[in-house]
Formats: structure tokens, sequence, C-alpha cells
């Protein structure tokens, strides 16, 4: 595991339960702005998928994104945290 992807899992696990970020959000809180799409990359390969919450990383416009266990997964997952307000 890199140092960048260490940065992005703890600045994923400051995100509170039932609430999102963006991929975005997590570049700037690690100090790489325009990373946001490596983020994207180092949280499909989360190992700790049930601690670090992955799941609540969106994209800036508020759609889903991808998540390594699939979409569905993750919509499930939001909604057990009575997110829905995800397109």
């Amino acid at each position: 595991m890199t140092d960048f992807e260490k940065k992005v899992y703890l600045a994923a696990l400051k995100i509170p339960h039932g609430e999102v970020r963006s991929y975005k959000w997590i570049a700037a809180k690690i100090g790489r702005p325009k990373a946001y799409r490596a983020v994207g990359n180092a949280l499909n390969k989360n190992p700790y998928i049930g601690t670090v919450p992955c799941h609540r990383v969106v994209k800036s416009d508020g759609s889903i994104g991808g998540f390594a266990k699939g979409v569905g997964h993750k919509r499930k997952l939001l909604k057990s945290e009575l997110i829905d307000r995800i397109p």
C-alpha cells in the first residue's frame, strides 16, 4: 500500500455516517487537489472495505460513481445509512 492510498483511506474514515463527500473533497483533504481520479483508483483497491467507508465517496455532481463491489451494492449501503439523495 502506498502513502497516497493510506492518506486516501484515512480521509475517507473522516466522512461521518449518513454523509457523503466527493472524490475531489478527498483529493483536496490530502493536499492533492487534482488527484481525484487517483483517489477513485485507490478507493477501488480498498483492502479495508468493511472499515473504510469508501461507499460514502461520490462524484462531484452528486452521482454515485463506481464501487469495487458494484454500484448496486454501493446504493444499498448508502440507503442503509439513510442517504437517498444520490441520483
